[in-house]
């Protein structure tokens, strides 16, 4: 990829996080940047509590409108401990600058034990991505589904014989939740 890296501005609000190695990334060619849990004593998060916010001592403005930040769980804190983030992925717009904060969960069944986060624990991790804006157009019969210019060509043969999936509906959808029915 030859574009110029973003460029993202970040304010640590926490004087400990480079002791505790921020910014890093868990390697050279890992996805998320770690972030730690910016407390003053530990924290027990009980199972199947509400969620805490906890403090990630950075704010962040990304300011490239094509670009946001995901905040998502540590994948091995997830599976093995059950800690998760309260809201499943937290987004970060490109016009954000205000603190992050972590939504963390106890997603282990209770009754059981707390998981206990310490003051630098990395509990979670902030990927950026590239965000694309579609022009949304407004139709009123799922017939009206093409892309806009195609005709609906479901039934035509295509060059090889076999039946043209171009323009085509899916079908998915029919069974709720985008279902195609198979498992």
């Amino acid at each position: 990829m030859s574009a110029a890296p973003l460029d993202v501005a970040v304010r640590l609000l926490d004087d400990r996080l480079p002791g505790w190695g921020f910014p890093r990334w868990g390697s050279a060619a890992a996805a998320g940047l770690d972030l730690h849990a910016c407390l003053d004593a530990p924290l027990d998060l009980a199972p199947q509590g509400p969620p805490a916010l906890i403090p990630a001592g950075l704010a962040v403005l990304i300011g490239d409108p094509d670009w946001c930040g995901f905040v998502f769980a540590r994948s091995g804190l997830g599976h093995r401990e059950g800690l998760v983030l309260g809201n499943g992925t937290g987004v970060i717009d490109a016009d954000y600058e205000g603190p992050l904060l972590i939504s963390a969960w106890n997603r282990n069944p209770a009754p059981g034990p707390a998981i206990t986060i310490a003051p630098g624990d990395r509990i979670a991790q902030l990927v950026f991505t590239r965000v694309t804006r579609p022009r949304l157009r407004i139709v009123e019969a799922a017939g009206q589904m093409s892309r806009e210019g195609e005709e609906s060509r479901e039934g035509e043969e295509s060059r090889d014989g076999q039946p043209s999936r171009e323009g085509a509906r899916s079908g998915r959808g029919q069974g709720g939740f985008g279902s195609s029915g198979r498992r």
